[in-house]
């Protein structure tokens, strides 16, 4: 009983959070508002125009496809009709025919509800297949078998699609630039998250085998969130697809978007943390021939990390606010400077007494100037 409570408990505290969040203002929680509102109005519309207006005794196949051709953009919504139409088109001939034959809705059901379904997993009818079976069902189990109602339901499914389309395409198309800048952003946020956190360990001197473990994990969660940036922007193209000019005024949506450059950016830095991490895991091993450098030079390690994880930061506040480059003001450069040198200088020593510890070392402090280079373009530097 504790169980379901708690699943209720949070059930509804995220149905909370999502009804705020549409309350508040423009993002992914109004969005899927408005959809569901627009695919409600489809259906009514379709209902209305088939049943009241042209009067057909079938009408209900027109709202039905008007539902769920309401799609995530404009253009998914004219694939998807097409791809439901001719899937409608031929549940409704190949149950007219079974009946034909058979004389029996049963026999009718049996010779065309196996083939339809096998029918279904055609990669021409996408995920619309399986409407060619239930269209079958309910032209069978209707009890109106005839010319006239396969004339009919084609009609009305072609009504509804066309109802659907319109609906999806002229009221607020869905154009999703939105989500990129929030993606990347988060990519950004998170990274700068990763990088604090290794700084933290680093310059406490509290890390081992499992806290390296615990970063590979993080820098993990950051090839996740680039695979959600890279599906945005996948979004983001096809939304912009049939739908310019006067659509996308309708649509209110702003067209600046970050442009691809930013993911391929925010892909190395993801790379190069990946690489950093994997080095320090390396190190902690205890079992491996790399030694991580001494304490000092790992605290002026976590320190130079620091600076990085704050441009990172500051690179994802920049996304979400819109605004021009970010950059780092005359205290950040004087302090990467500095720590540059420090690091240097370690390099030098510990060249002199453990190579071994130089090869970590260099190979840290390599990672750590591409990552500088890639968070703070040069052009964006004083």
């Amino acid at each position: 009983m504790t169980r379901v409570t708690d699943t209720v408990r949070r059930e509804a505290d995220y149905v909370g959070r999502a009804t705020r969040a549409a309350l508040r203002g423009p993002g992914r929680e109004r969005d899927l508002v408005v959809q569901s509102l627009k695919a409600a109005a489809a259906a009514l519309l379709a209902w209305f125009v088939a049943s009241d207006w042209l009067g057909d005794p079938l009408a209900l196949m027109a709202p039905w496809v008007a539902v769920v051709l309401v799609q995530a953009t404009v253009y998914s919504s004219l694939r998807q009709a097409a791809q439901q139409f001719a899937a409608i088109c031929a549940g409704t001939l190949l149950a007219s025919a079974a009946q034909g034959l058979t004389g029996d809705t049963l026999g009718a059901l049996a010779l065309s509800v196996p083939v339809l379904m096998l029918l279904a997993n055609w990669p021409r009818f996408g995920d619309q297949g399986i409407y060619a079976a239930t269209t079958a069902l309910f032209t069978l189990t209707s009890g109106t078998v005839s010319a006239s109602a396969v004339g009919h339901r084609v009609s009305q499914a072609a009504l509804g699609a066309v109802i659907g389309v319109a609906v999806n395409a002229l009221i607020l198309p869905p154009i999703h630039l939105r989500d990129v800048r929030e993606n990347l952003a988060a990519l950004a946020g998170e990274a700068g998250d990763v990088l604090h956190g290794v700084a933290d360990d680093l310059r406490e001197d509290e890390w081992d085998a499992q806290s390296a473990a615990g970063w590979s994990s993080a820098s993990a969660r950051l090839e996740r969130r680039l695979d959600a940036l890279r599906s945005a922007r996948g979004w983001s193209r096809e939304s912009l697809r049939l739908t310019a000019g006067p659509l996308r005024a309708v649509s209110r949506a702003t067209s600046a978007v970050p442009s691809e450059e930013e993911d391929e950016r925010w892909s190395r830095i993801t790379g190069h943390i990946r690489a950093l991490t994997r080095t320090l895991a390396v190190a902690a091993d205890a079992d491996r021939t790399p030694s991580p450098p001494d304490g000092q030079a790992l605290r002026s390690y976590g320190e130079l990390l620091e600076w990085i994880g704050d441009a990172c930061h500051a690179e994802s506040r920049r996304l979400l606010d819109g605004g021009d480059g970010t950059r780092p003001d005359g205290r950040a450069e004087e302090a990467m400077r500095g720590l540059h040198e420090r690091l240097q200088e370690g390099l030098r020593d510990h060249a002199a007494q453990e190579p071994d510890r130089t090869a970590v070392l260099g190979t840290l402090l390599l990672q750590a100037e591409n990552l500088w280079s890639e968070a703070v373009p040069r052009a964006w530097r004083r």
